[in-house]
């Protein structure tokens, strides 16, 4: 894999600048320019929202409406994640975050024709209660970027994916000791869902003030 050094801010431009391509605005049946969506993947160490408030300033300075959703904001209440434990890694991967919801409040919305409301978020991990949070309105010509772990193993219809990877090492060295436990669950996602294939670029960020990546790959 040939990666190129770069900065965050210019990487945001870059992909900015490919997402403002007229020939990546998609087309509604109605014939408006349709909502385009970003999915931003990494582990939580990876800290994928400094790169998508990087890429939502970008765009907004390109005049295009932007809408950030972070995975975290869609975990399930604690009887479900812990239902088997505190520390099962196979909740971890399957079991954590409310994907029907994600789909459901966030993906269907920004369809081709959709209504453009969309739940920003849904449970408080701390509270352990329901945000009650507002819908924000994604007009037409958005873009919608969604940010957090384990995002490329569903399906979900991206525009645009990046994956930013961390090696065994650096994710060890970077993650919590308390969330430590949840590194063989980043082991087996890298190894099913292969995120650096799947994804149209990839940033390596061992050194987070460093980041290098493929740029955006012809697929």
């Amino acid at each position: 894999m040939q990666l190129e050094a770069i900065t965050w801010q210019r990487m945001a431009e870059r992909l900015a600048g490919h997402l403002d391509d007229p020939d990546a605005v998609p087309d509604t049946p109605s014939g408006q320019a349709g909502r385009q969506r970003v999915g931003i993947d990494g582990a939580p160490a990876a800290e994928t929202g400094v790169l998508a408030g990087h890429l939502a300033d970008a765009l907004r300075l390109r005049g295009r409406p932007v809408l950030v959703v972070a995975a975290e904001g869609f975990l399930r209440p604690a009887s479900l994640r812990f239902e088997f434990g505190r520390q099962d890694v196979d909740s971890y991967l399957g079991g954590w975050y409310d994907t029907a919801a994600l789909w459901r409040e966030v993906f269907g919305p920004t369809d081709p024709g959709g209504t453009g409301r969309v739940l920003p978020d849904l449970w408080d991990p701390v509270s352990d209660r329901a945000t009650r949070s507002p819908y924000a309105e994604l007009p037409p010509g958005g873009v919608l970027i969604v940010h957090g772990p384990l995002l490329l193993g569903h399906w979900f219809p991206f525009d645009l994916s990046v994956h930013i990877r961390l090696s065994p090492g650096a994710l060890a060295r970077r993650t919590e000791e308390s969330a430590r436990w949840t590194l063989p669950a980043f082991a087996r996602y890298e190894a099913d869902t292969d995120p650096a294939s799947a994804a149209d670029a990839v940033v390596r960020a061992d050194d987070p003030r460093h980041p290098a990546w493929t740029g955006i790959r012809a697929r």
